[in-house]
């Protein structure tokens, strides 16, 4: 028995939001830009749109990765996911504008 929901396939679909499906079959957009931007470290290279756009699933782990090793808790997306995470420039009707 599965104790936690493993992410099965991603795909990004524009920004910084990545289309999840899970292996308990939710599935959900997730928008990373306010846990990837002035985190620095490794999470910095994923600021940069065309390497937010090389993630891939890790069967092995569950989870997203990127080519440099970033990934996310799979149970953290999940999450997200559920709660229908929607960052607080959406909520106030703004834009972001992404370089």
């Amino acid at each position: 028995m599965e104790l936690c929901a493993t992410v099965t396939d991603v795909r990004p679909v524009g920004g910084f939001r990545l289309e999840l499906v899970f292996s308990d079959g939710q599935s959900g957009v997730v928008d990373l830009s306010e846990r990837i931007f002035g985190r620095g470290g490794d999470f910095r290279a994923l600021e940069y749109p065309a390497f937010f756009r090389r993630v891939r699933v890790d069967l092995e782990l569950g989870t997203i990765v990127w080519p440099n090793d970033v990934d996310f808790c799979p149970e953290l997306l999940r999450q997200w996911v559920a709660a229908g995470c929607v960052p607080p420039y959406e909520r106030q009707g703004a834009t972001q504008v992404v370089n």
